[in-house]
């Protein structure tokens, strides 16, 4: 029993129930008036808890064969342990008091300023001062666009920064001809893994383009194509193999470029429409948005998205202009791969004609008739297609086609950045001024929808009112409760002093008569002794 009431601390968890347990015992029986009911009331469970208590203090008296001290009978019955939860939840209550009073006043002072902001929003539902807020609203979405493209941290990226595996899935990736994805050198494309938005990733799917497709190489070329690509001139029946070259290479520039037009416009303009958001979360950050004007809102969204797609299918237009030209017509001047190509391999397909021919000559192709008969014979008038020739086509066509390629990137690139990406910056603004000044003018319930904002305002006034006078409760209803344990807390230390003063008392009055008595046996023992 002793190890019982008083167990070793390797046994215990100190930070539990004061490092110590309770032992406790309860009257078993139900409360009510049924027949199965033991107890008729509260009040006589509670009675009946108590005897409980004082049964198990004499039972466990009996057993140790002497009374219990004052810490163990604090540990023992049910009453003790309400006594200890009780103290327990005063002292936390207390310690808890220098946060939870600067939390209520924050509450409060949030709920005041909200419920004077609506009611100025109510008080401002007049035809001019919406247009002025519209204004306002207006030029501050204007700004956070050109801020997002020159680039700002303000917006966190774990929440809208995408890295480039998530932009693939929602924006799309860059196809192939093969139907699978281009795939580019991370050394070649930095910061595919970071989470970007706005000019920051709008750069990066550029740079992917420019990687993927500038990397691009020419499909293979089969016998039969090279066949059919020579047909029979309006003049003569010579093969003309150079012409050749130049139909194939166009034919499938043009099938293999024209896709990337699409996944291009449709990828930088899904970069953009991600500004949206954006831009919204940095004006509500600022205190700067709309609330309750959501026909507004949908309004300035409809026209940058419409804004958006307008500009991408006109840039998409001039990106085909320029790829029709490079596959319309090849010019030697320009791509200057193929004029190089060309000389090289035709003079390599005279050396090996010269190697097949005469092996003694030393003499030059342009001296020997014979010899050039024999290489207009083996190019322009024989059919039948040899190594020789079909390595000379297949080498044009490879440099005709890298030629239509990098003038194709660079113009796409130059043309989407001029005018898809700038005149979100030069023009947008003008465009989305003019659209509203109009909506102004015809129907400004078109715009704003007085009588729907107004509802929405008295019903979140209603609601902050009610925020408030609740905040104000709790603040009163804390008080209340602080005062009492305050005042509880001041009472029990008043009579711990009492106490502690009275023991005092009592110990010096006891020291006093003691001494008293010492005194009065000494007079009696001096009496008798002189007697």
């Amino acid at each position: 029993v002793e190890m019982f009431l008083r167990p070793p601390t390797r046994l215990l968890e100190p930070t539990m129930l004061g490092g110590s347990p309770f032992f406790s015992s309860v009257p078993s029986g139900r409360v009510g008036n049924n027949r199965d009911a033991i107890f008729r009331s509260n009040e006589h469970f509670r009675e009946a808890v108590a005897e409980r208590e004082a049964l198990d203090v004499a039972e466990l008296e009996a057993r140790m064969g002497r009374r219990l001290e004052k810490a163990e009978r604090a540990r023992i019955g049910v009453g003790q342990l309400r006594r200890f939860l009780e103290h327990l939840l005063q002292r936390r209550y207390l310690e808890n008091v220098p946060t939870i009073v600067p939390v209520l006043e924050r509450e409060f002072r949030s709920a005041s300023q909200k419920l004077e902001q609506t009611q100025t929003e109510l008080n401002d539902l007049e035809a001019e001062k919406l247009k002025d807020k519209g204004r306002v609203f207006r030029e501050s979405f204007i700004g956070k666009l050109g801020l997002l493209l020159r680039g700002t941290v303000s917006a966190p990226p774990d929440r809208f920064g995408e890295t480039l595996a998530d932009e693939h899935i929602r924006g799309g990736a860059f196809i192939g001809a093969d139907g699978n994805p281009l795939i580019v050198d991370e050394r070649d494309l930095p910061n595919t893994h970071m989470r970007l938005f706005g000019g920051a990733q709008y750069h990066r799917a550029m740079a992917e383009f420019h990687a993927g497709v500038g990397a691009i190489t020419c499909p293979d070329i089969s016998r039969e194509e090279i066949v059919n690509a020579c047909g029979i001139d309006d003049f003569h029946d010579g093969v003309n193999y150079t012409r050749t070259a130049c139909v194939i290479a166009v034919a499938k520039a043009r099938d293999l470029f024209e896709p990337f037009l699409h996944q291009l416009g449709y990828r930088l303009s899904h970069v953009l429409r991600r500004m949206l958001p954006i831009a919204m979360h940095l004006l509500q950050k600022e205190g700067s948005f709309l609330n309750g004007h959501d026909l507004f809102l949908k309004r300035i969204g409809a026209a940058y998205h419409a804004y958006i797609e307008e500009i991408e299918r006109s840039t998409r237009s001039k990106c085909m202009e320029d790829l029709t030209s490079l596959t319309r017509y090849v010019s030697w001047s320009l791509h200057t791969k193929s004029r190089t190509s060309l000389k090289s391999m035709l003079e390599k397909f005279i050396a090996i004609e010269d190697d097949s021919g005469k092996k003694g000559d030393k003499g030059q192709h342009g001296d020997d008739p014979k010899q050039f008969v024999d290489l207009l014979e083996s190019s322009l008038w024989n059919r039948s297609l040899g190594t020789t020739s079909e390595d000379i086509v297949a080498a044009l066509v490879c440099q005709i086609f890298e030629g239509i390629r990098d003038h194709f990137v660079q113009s796409v690139e130059l043309k989407f950045n001029c005018f898809f990406l700038m005149p979100l910056i030069d023009s947008f603004p003008t465009r989305i001024r003019e659209e509203l000044e109009c909506a102004y003018e015809e129907d400004l319930d078109e715009v704003f929808d007085v009588a729907a904002v107004r509802v929405a305002l008295e019903q979140r006034l209603k609601n902050l009112e009610s925020e408030l006078h609740q905040v104000e409760r709790l603040q009163q209803k804390f008080a209340m409760i602080h005062s009492t344990l305050a005042s509880q807390q001041q009472q029990q230390q008043q009579q711990q002093h009492n106490t502690t003063s009275s023991i005092k008392v009592s110990s010096s009055l006891k020291s006093k008569m003691m001494s008293q008595d010492t005194a009065t046996n000494g007079l009696n023992l001096t009496s008798q002794t002189i007697a």
